[in-house]
């Protein structure tokens, strides 16, 4: 079985319970990190290690991780969580 370095690192905060942080991330509100990927993307991890969003622009990142940080303490609003299909096939295939 072949381990992306992603599975690596899990492994390794599992087993010493520390977290590995990015090379280049900013805390931001001593609350998670941002950083940029080396495919020009950005990328936020708590301060715990749990990773949390990607998007383009490093700006968006930190205003939706703080949002969905708030969310998840204080309740999502209504109407922001949906789903849209069911992801059933009815019928023969």
């Amino acid at each position: 079985m072949v381990l992306t370095k992603r599975k690596r690192i899990q492994m390794i905060q599992t087993a010493t319970d520390q977290v590995i942080v990015p090379e280049g991330a900013e805390l931001i509100d001593e609350c998670f990190y941002v950083w940029a990927t080396r495919f020009g993307l950005y990328s936020s991890m708590t301060v715990k290690g749990r990773q949390m969003l990607t998007g383009a622009f490093r700006d968006n990142v930190v205003l939706m991780t703080r949002w969905h940080l708030k969310c998840e303490q204080e309740g999502w609003p209504e109407g922001s969580v949906r789903v849209v299909g069911d992801g059933i096939v009815s019928g023969k295939l």
